[in-house]
């Protein structure tokens, strides 16, 4: 499943199943040709479209011209959505500002302190749930403004564990 959002304020649902395209719950039946390796036809219920990719980021946001206008599309996968869900964001370019717990749990280790300077990637603290220990990372590179969890503390799902800050 992918969710679309174009310029901003468009959101769209997209997913396959058996083969057959779906968008917002409805099976759409489209016939889509490639004409290069930036440009698609698409022909949609007697409707032609034209679009033309211009620009694509590591952020999945696209710069599309369709039938000559500008759109800018958002594309997140299941992996982007899971992690928003969890208070991580996929884009590498925007800042997280504060790290959720993915699930209820004991909080049985923490690796920072507040003032630490931290990279992408670095552990911040262990999550036990379920006989499972879940090292929860930074998303980016910061500064650990607060963390307002303690070692052997439980905690519950999405509960604010550590906020970033300058």
């Amino acid at each position: 499943m992918l969710n679309i959002t174009v310029n901003k304020d468009k959101i769209f649902e997209y997913k396959e199943e058996s083969g057959k395209k779906i968008l917002n719950g409805i099976f759409v039946n489209a016939d889509i040709q490639r004409l290069s390796e930036s440009e698609y036809h698409i022909l949609h219920e007697g409707q032609s479209f034209r679009i033309e990719l211009l620009d694509f980021d590591k952020n999945k946001k696209l710069k599309l011209k369709i039938n000559g206008k500008i759109a800018e599309v958002e594309v997140k996968d299941q992996s982007d959505l899971l992690l928003a869900t969890m208070g991580f964001s996929s884009s590498t370019g925007s800042k997280t500002e504060e790290i959720k717990a993915p699930m209820p749990g004991l909080i049985i280790d923490i690796k920072v302190f507040e003032g630490d300077q931290v990279k992408a990637g670095d552990p911040l603290m262990v999550l036990e749930a379920m006989k499972m220990e879940n090292i929860l990372k930074s998303p980016t590179d910061g500064k650990i403004a607060q963390i307002l969890a303690k070692k052997g503390e439980i905690v519950e799902k999405n509960r604010v564990l550590i906020k970033f800050g300058l």
